[in-house]
């Protein structure tokens, strides 16, 4: 009996040796896994340390720009005073261009108006002249009776004041079609400013028609011109 106690005090020895072994291995491995979380642990706080301070720095440089556009926007608030005092100045000077602007458009109306006036005497100036013109073709186009030294002589007065380039645009346009005052400085050779007034000329003297459907005015030779300007038989042999 005291064997079978002293056997199982020693398997009761042995089973406590063991668990206390297995307890302290158990130990061991738990105080390395906290050794291991606590640096784990360390390595995360600093980590949210550096995290903090880098914030707080980027905290701070805000704070530094909001200053400074506190700042700017003080001058700016300055200068947008001062621009709406210059509006204000701008506004009053249109208001007294708007008053002067009134007088100005008060006088252009009467302009306006006796720009009508001459416009409509012009018109009938313009209605006059055409009526006189057409009495006179209607003159030229009645046959006279001439002898031919009278007819000599209407010609020599007829051609004799004018001059040599005169003449000339004169046979050319009796020669050919109608011409513009352009076509005729090409074949006469002149500047333009010289034929202009030529051609004014002989027009305003009654050696011309002139169509004015369209710009440039054509030109032509008035029928009795042309038989002016044709020499008598007698002369030609």
């Amino acid at each position: 009996m005291l064997d079978f106690l002293l056997v199982v005090v020693g398997v009761l020895l042995a089973l406590t040796v063991g668990a206390a072994v297995e307890y302290y291995r158990q130990i061991r491995k738990a105080q390395k896994e906290y050794e291991k979380a606590r640096g784990a642990v360390e390595d995360i706080v600093m980590s949210f340390n550096r995290e903090i301070k880098r914030d707080a720095d980027k905290l701070q440089q805000v704070a530094f720009k909001v200053e400074g556009i506190a700042s700017k926007s003080d001058g700016s608030v300055k200068r947008a005073v001062t621009f709406e005092k210059e509006i204000s100045r701008v506004a009053s000077q249109m208001n007294t261009f708007s008053e002067n602007n009134a007088g100005i458009l008060a006088r252009l109306d009467v302009a306006e108006t006796k720009t009508r006036e001459v416009e409509a005497s012009h018109e009938t100036l313009k209605a006059r002249i055409t009526a006189l013109d057409e009495q006179l073709q209607k003159i030229a186009a009645t046959p006279e009776v001439r002898s031919e030294p009278v007819i000599a002589i209407r010609r020599e007065k007829a051609i004799g004041a004018l001059t040599e380039t005169e003449l000339t645009v004169l046979e050319m346009l009796s020669a050919e079609s109608a011409k513009t005052a352009p076509e005729i400085r090409e074949k006469v050779q002149l500047s333009r400013e010289h034929t202009a007034r030529l051609m004014k000329k002989l027009y305003e003297e009654g050696y011309l028609e002139r169509e004015t459907g369209k710009i440039p005015f054509r030109y032509s030779v008035k029928k009795e011109m042309e038989r002016l300007m044709k020499k008598p038989e007698s002369e030609q042999a």
